[in-house]
């Protein structure tokens, strides 16, 4: 699914969803496609459901947006192991 329709299925929204299709730039992630897994009122319950989906299976690209946002578009973390120093 792409951006514009979620927003038109999910008006107002927060929207829990997994990246089926995303690509990275200059440190920026663009998701291009979207399957939706729940949509909620309130960001408070969009992240708990989002953090239960990330802790069931981490290497899935899970994220929440509202749908009042023009683009999908995220900062990119990277996430590392230190060594001994």
């Amino acid at each position: 699914m792409q951006w514009k329709e979620v927003q038109d299925r999910f008006p107002n929204e927060w929207v829990v969803f997994e990246a089926t299709k995303a690509y990275s730039r200059e440190g920026q992630r663009y998701i291009e496609e979207i399957a939706v897994i729940d949509s909620f009122d309130d960001s408070t319950q969009a992240l708990k459901r989002y953090s239960e989906l990330h802790q069931e299976d981490p290497r899935r690209e899970y994220c929440f947006f509202h749908t009042s946002r023009p683009e999908v578009v995220a900062r990119e973390r990277y996430v590392g192991i230190r060594g001994p120093r």
